[in-house]
């Protein structure tokens, strides 16, 4: 299944947890809080402005970004956990 998000809306798939901390303790998966890391699998076209035309979205396919707790709604799709949220709640993207 194909997934297009609409206006402002984007696909992001949540990177893995750690499981190890810095300081070398392994954590059990109720320990684990859920990543606000993740990577963007879809965009939409842009936010409709009220003169017809779209704003551009700043992310792209592929990029890596970070967002907050409470972002989003998470979905599944064909077995995979995904967050659709809208652009405004995409804090940054890591650059490496």
């Amino acid at each position: 299944m194909k997934i297009r998000p609409l206006a402002d809306k984007v696909l992001i798939q949540r990177l893995d947890a750690e499981s190890v901390t810095s300081g070398g303790i392994v954590l059990p998966e109720s320990a684990k809080e859920k990543p606000q890391r993740g990577k963007i699998v879809s965009v939409g076209e842009g936010k409709a402005l009220k003169d017809g035309t779209r704003r551009k979205v700043q992310v792209k396919k592929g990029d890596e970004v970070l967002f907050s707790s409470y972002s989003g709604t998470e979905i599944k799709i064909d077995g995979k956990e995904y967050m659709i949220m809208d652009e405004s709640e995409i804090m940054a993207i890591v650059e490496k």
